[in-house]
């Protein structure tokens, strides 16, 4: 199974369309991958939170409709990232979407965990409620974003629900790097999945972009690392291995906490 990782830098000055069509020429050269990911929020910013009203859009809006027909000219399936979702109330949302090869949303997904400690995100965004998971003919995806990595429940509630590839979107700043690799790397060993973790580069409101999208397989191992640019990271991975390392090293069947209580 092929992976392509699109680190795409975020510059304020470009317009957000500009970016869209400039990430959808970026999806149509990844031909041949089976799964292609862009990071969270990259039409506006994942720290421009001065711009998420401005830039909100219906979930079947501009970034959707523009991805959507990338991925059928690509013939990909596309985790599309996350974009400023404004529902039919007006609240806005994190929200990621996924489309299949023939470029139908095959899902969507609102970001659990908002970040902020009480500003920005965390006060200007409404919280998505339902976990996500994804069959694809290789694998089934799990869908989280950013500050989810944080929370490990939320990845075990994904393993729990048949996820065997775990996709983080993420707009992750650089002053904490150290983080994002370290976390993606425990959600991979403790959850015996492939994780599939995709920041953004640039700068964001002066919050200067990690980078450093990667892919680590349900071992620990990173297999593939990006730098601080933009970037396309391609990645092959063996759908398999999850089960053989859940197999030859069966640890998720000694779980004695958070499991349902049994019946009489």
């Amino acid at each position: 199974m092929r992976a392509s990782l699109i680190q795409i830098a975020v510059d304020p000055d470009e317009p957000a369309d500009s970016r869209r069509e400039r990430a959808a020429a970026l999806v149509a050269l990844q031909r041949g991958a089976d799964l292609v990911v862009l990071p969270e929020l990259w039409p506006v910013g994942a720290f421009a939170h001065t711009a998420f009203e401005d830039e909100a859009e219906p979930l079947t809006g501009p970034t959707h409709q523009v991805m959507a027909k990338a991925a059928a000219e690509a013939g990909v399936w596309l985790h599309a990232g996350s974009f400023v979702e404004r529902d039919e109330d007006g609240a806005l949302y994190n929200t990621t979407l996924v489309f299949s090869p023939e470029g139908e949303r095959a899902a969507a997904y609102r970001k659990i965990h908002r970040f902020g400690f009480d500003q920005g995100e965390a006060v200007m965004m409404g919280a998505g409620a339902d976990l996500v998971t994804v069959p694809l003919p290789e694998t089934t995806l799990g869908l989280a974003t950013c500050y989810d990595l944080r929370f490990p429940e939320l990845f075990r509630g994904l393993v729990d629900a048949g996820a065997e590839t775990l996709v983080v979107a993420a707009g992750w700043p650089e002053r904490r790097r150290a983080h994002w690799t370290l976390l993606a790397q425990a959600r991979a060993v403790e959850n015996q999945a492939y994780v599939l973790a995709v920041g953004s580069a640039g700068t964001h409101a002066g919050i200067q972009q990690a980078g450093h999208s990667l892919a680590v397989d349900p071992w620990g191992e990173v297999l593939a690392e990006a730098g601080a640019d933009e970037e396309v990271l391609t990645v092959e991975l063996d759908p398999a291995k999850v089960a053989a390392t859940r197999e030859q090293f069966p640890a998720l069947k000694d779980r004695r906490l958070g499991l349902a209580a049994p019946t009489a």
